[in-house]
């Protein structure tokens, strides 16, 4: 199973996060094999660390749970709340075999979270439990990631998570189409790991 975590960074919690730097890659490194995407999230100024996404495969919701409770920085304190779903990889890949590689362009996570008002009825209706599939009219050459956020039991469309490259924000925010979400969030990322 795939699982989607972003935990967000509490304001302020910079100094911790560089602290416990090597205690985080050390936990990460024991789920390398195991990690389809990693890398930190920036707020708006682009420098300020907003979160850090991992998209992971475990074999079940508790593994998944364990994996996110149990890093080094949530337990000390620097996150402030964790996003884990259920994760589909519509790419099949990882971030190490996207075709642009680890450098050049500007990357971004994007998050559509839950269906939107207006067409929550629709997408009860027509939409399997995957949610939407790959967006139409995107060069998928430039998705690092992409799938849809799903319930434990993954029977439930709960929104969908990307990581692209694009040159601004708002390509990026493109690569989902707004009338499905009812709030979209779009943040630069980069990849992480040990280099």
């Amino acid at each position: 199973m795939e699982f989607f975590c972003y935990h967000r960074d509490r304001a302020g919690s910079l100094a911790l996060r560089e602290e416990l730097v090597e205690e985080h890659w050390s936990y990460m490194d024991r789920y390398e094999a195991e990690l389809i995407a990693r890398g930190p999230a920036f707020g708006a100024d682009g420098e300020t660390v907003a979160g850090s996404v991992h998209i992971v495969g475990l074999p079940d919701p508790a593994a998944a749970r364990a994996f996110a409770f149990d890093e080094p920085n949530h337990q000390a304190g620097v996150y402030r709340d964790v996003l884990l779903r259920r994760w589909r990889n519509l790419l099949g890949r990882t971030m190490r075999e996207f075709p642009g590689g680890r450098a050049g362009g500007r990357r971004y996570l994007v998050l559509g979270l839950g269906p939107h008002p207006t067409a929550a009825a629709a997408a009860t209706a027509t939409a399997t439990a995957s949610g939407p599939g790959l967006p139409s009219g995107v060069d998928h050459d430039e998705l690092i990631a992409f799938g849809p956020l799903l319930s434990d039991d993954a029977t439930a469309w709960l929104g969908t998570a990307a990581l692209v490259r694009a040159p601004d924000p708002e390509t990026a925010r493109a690569v989902l189409a707004p009338h499905r979400y009812a709030e979209t969030e779009v943040y630069q990322w980069e990849f992480g790991g040990r280099r």
